[in-house]
């Protein structure tokens, strides 16, 4: 079982994936944003797992990470639909780059994420 903060923009999406992850036995924290992230993470922690999307308001998964990379080395998981770029760098390329441990393109098969979670939190 994980401790997962769960960040992601999307009410319908962020309510799915915190059902299944529940379902699997993990514990979910889930923020609307980066910036309520990021308050959750100080307040609500420690967590074994963060999963984020990139493209969201207010603070977007970029920041969001560089921001946890600076304070802790917990496992991130970042998550996009694609297109997104940072400079001429795709955005999840550069989430690997700042340090995410996993990137997965929206939609991906749910035991993808399940999977990831297992192996990051174990």
């Amino acid at each position: 079982m994980a401790r997962i903060l769960l960040i992601e923009d999307n009410d319908a999406f962020r309510e799915m994936l915190t059902r299944a992850l529940g379902c699997a036995g993990h514990v979910v924290v889930s923020a609307a944003d980066g910036d309520d992230g990021l308050r959750l993470f100080a307040t609500e922690g420690p967590f074994s797992v963060v999963i984020t999307d990139i493209v969201m308001p207010n603070r977007e998964g970029i920041g969001t990470i560089l921001e946890l990379l600076t304070h802790t080395t917990v496992p991130i998981i970042a998550m996009s639909g694609g297109g997104k770029t940072v400079g001429t760098t795709d955005a999840l390329e550069a989430a690997r780059m700042l340090g995410a441990a996993e990137t997965m393109t929206k939609p991906f098969p749910l035991r993808d994420l399940l999977g990831a979670v297992t192996r990051l939190a174990a």
